[in-house]
């Protein structure tokens, strides 16, 4: 996976991504020697972003079928908050 450098970055702009995203997806990003940041296009970030609410979609999904739920009131549901806060402390 070939980085964009920092320098890079400087010196040609948002050039230097678009030629890094031409051959590969994502584009890791230089920063004095290490990958500080990855750049994507908006297309591949929203195809994430889909996979991750998919994801979690089929969690609950699992959580329900096995039984990993709580039924309650409001009033009930922020009086466990509170004393999940209290005992957090």
């Amino acid at each position: 996976m070939g980085a964009v450098v920092a320098n890079d970055l400087k010196t040609k702009g948002i050039k230097a991504i678009e030629e890094a995203l031409l051959d590969q997806l994502e584009a890791p990003v230089s920063v004095r020697g290490r990958v500080r940041y990855v750049v994507m296009s908006q297309e591949q970030y929203q195809y994430l972003r889909e996979c991750e609410l998919e994801a979690a979609i089929a969690e609950s999904k699992a959580d329900l079928a096995g039984g990993r739920f709580v039924k309650e009131t409001v009033a009930q549901h922020i009086k466990r908050l509170q004393k999940m806060n209290q005992s957090a402390k």
